[in-house]
């Protein structure tokens, strides 16, 4: 009973090491990296921010790295994951883009604010990138 445990520990754990090496799931580890920093600074700031914003981002990103990991967005058939994770990405920067704007106008004098913001910026280009790397696998699909 132990040993397939620690089978399955193993080969999951061997899943996302491969996973993780490939580029969408480096764009997606970063991203689910630059939202835990983004509420941890939103957090430590005097004024509060809008870290349910960086907590629905990651989770969503989580949620789409387990998929493409396991590979089940090739078993379930029900949703068209590639444009699923397009409409993540593009709403994720840009409610990224907005809310930083937001505590970039309101947030003079709290240092973690500010640094959530600048966080937050760059959470914005980098789910930008990703949602330039999902059109271009669209647009290769389609030829």
């Amino acid at each position: 009973m132990a040993d397939t445990e620690a089978d399955v520990d193993a080969g999951c754990l061997e899943q996302l090491k491969g996973y993780v090496v490939t580029q969408k799931g480096t764009i997606l580890a970063a991203e689910i990296l630059i939202s835990i920093i983004i509420i941890i600074c939103y957090a430590a700031s005097l004024y509060g921010g809008f870290f349910g914003v960086a907590i629905c981002e990651m989770v969503s990103a989580i949620l789409f790295f387990v998929v493409f990991m396991m590979e089940m967005d090739k078993s379930i058939k029900v949703v068209n994951w590639v444009w699923s994770d397009l409409f993540r990405a593009t709403t994720g920067a840009a409610v990224y883009l907005i809310t930083s704007l937001i505590c970039l106008i309101h947030g003079t004098g709290d240092g973690a604010r500010i640094a959530g913001v600048l966080f937050g910026l760059l959470a914005a280009i980098l789910f930008a990138y990703d949602v330039y790397t999902i059109f271009l696998v669209i647009k290769s699909n389609r030829q």
